[in-house]
């Protein structure tokens, strides 16, 4: 069965149940396919007494220029982006501050507050309804989950209207979200406890002050829900002593499997799942990967975005240059090395959005923003203002989301 004759008679099967469904929707959900290569469209034919269906249009892409739209800041916001930020298809969708005050019985939760973009205005919006966003490709439609966490349902928030659209009611707990890459399917993992709690420890004798750090795991497993058909299923993982507190599910580059951080002994290290949740090896074009360089595959699926590889120090006034490493997905040799120190998205298959240090700190470090950079060339055009990663009282430190449209 082809991909329209699917959609057809899913259509066919809800129009019983649901209302009547808006103008173009099974264009809409043809056309949320990623402007990268072909990928193969598989149908998650499942159902459980936790869940109940539900029947989500996916938002349409839309074809984008090569315009590249820096944001401005100003007032108190400090370095926080007032506009859009985007380049091609690629687009800041939404970004999130933390701040760990709420006081709990076992120590402080770190709280995410989210800024989403505001289609209308082209200005980024504080949310504070939401303690976690995921946004869909097309970036008109994000999944959302209440403050209080783990939640136990999903809200399906229309980006233009700046309502839910869709609740979806569960019966275990959920903490992350994210939706696959060709937007039919969205991964909810499952929290006992909330994922952000930090707790208090003494670093002894060592004359440094008792700082925060992260909690054991409470996450349970993941939840494939299916935005086509509705339907989903629950598959619980035990988390060993490896798996950070969070360690929220991502789909792999060809929404065939699942991966999430583990901690060991390099950085970067990932663990993998099929979709019925059964632990695999690394796929081929996964396996040299780093969960904490989010850029991850290019769109054509020929190179692969790794860490950084080399800075230059230009002294106290001037930023330094950091540059990272590109590579042969399959092999992980090196194929070249391109601005930047940490990638963030892909824009094509030559040009990366990237954070790149600029000012030094007093005490070390450096203060960052986003940048646009090319392979083969060596300039870093900014996108956003600077941003102070270890800003906590100021609490301006932000975090991107970034979606195709």
């Amino acid at each position: 069965m082809n991909v329209e004759e699917l959609v057809r008679d899913s259509l066919r099967d809800l129009a019983a149940d649901q209302e009547p469904a808006a103008p173009g929707l099974a264009d809409r959900v043809l056309a949320v396919r990623r402007r990268r290569r072909a990928r193969t469209f598989a149908s998650v034919a499942v159902a459980t007494a936790a869940v109940v269906a539900v029947s989500v249009a996916v938002p349409q892409l839309v074809s984008g220029g090569d315009d590249v739209r820096p944001s401005g800041t100003t007032g108190q916001e400090g370095s926080l982006p007032q506009r859009t930020i985007s380049v091609g298809n690629t687009v800041l969708a939404a970004y999130y501050t933390t701040d760990t005050r709420t006081r709990v019985k076992d120590g402080w939760i770190a709280e995410r507050t989210y800024r989403l973009l505001d289609l209308k205005t082209g200005r980024y919006k504080k949310d504070a309804r939401w303690s976690y966003v995921a946004v869909a490709p097309g970036a008109k439609t994000a999944a959302v989950l209440e403050r209080t966490l783990p939640a136990h349902r999903i809200g399906l928030l229309d980006l233009t209207t700046g309502k839910i659209r869709q609740w979806i009611p569960l019966s275990v707990g959920v903490g992350g979200l994210s939706f696959s890459h060709d937007g039919t399917k969205l991964v909810a993992t499952t929290y006992d406890a909330h994922p952000d709690l930090r707790v208090m420890v003494e670093n002894g004798d060592s004359g440094l002050d008792p700082a925060l750090v992260e909690g054991a795991t409470s996450r349970t497993g993941f939840l494939v829900w299916d935005l086509v058909n509705g339907g989903g299923a629950w598959w619980q993982i035990k988390s060993g002593r490896d798996v950070p507190s969070r360690a929220d599910f991502t789909f792999t580059d060809d929404d065939q499997a699942l991966y999430a951080q583990v901690v060991g002994g390099k950085d970067g290290m990932e663990e993998f799942y099929d979709l019925s949740g059964k632990k695999i090896t690394a796929p081929a074009m996964e396996k040299h990967l780093r969960w904490d360089v989010p850029a991850r595959i290019s769109p054509n699926g020929e190179l692969a975005a790794l860490g950084l590889t080399k800075e230059v120090n230009m002294g106290k006034k001037l930023p330094g240059k950091s540059w990272s490493s590109i590579r042969n997905p399959l092999t992980g040799k090196e194929i070249t090395k391109v601005r930047g120190g940490t990638l963030l998205a892909w824009v094509d298959d030559k040009r990366l959005i990237a954070w790149e240090r600029t000012t030094p700190l007093k005490n070390a470090g450096y203060k960052d923003r986003l940048v646009l950079v090319t392979i083969g060339s060596d300039k870093a055009v900014p996108l956003s203002g600077e941003r102070d990663p270890d800003d906590g009282p100021r609490r301006l430190a932000w975090e991107p989301v970034f979606a195709e449209r």
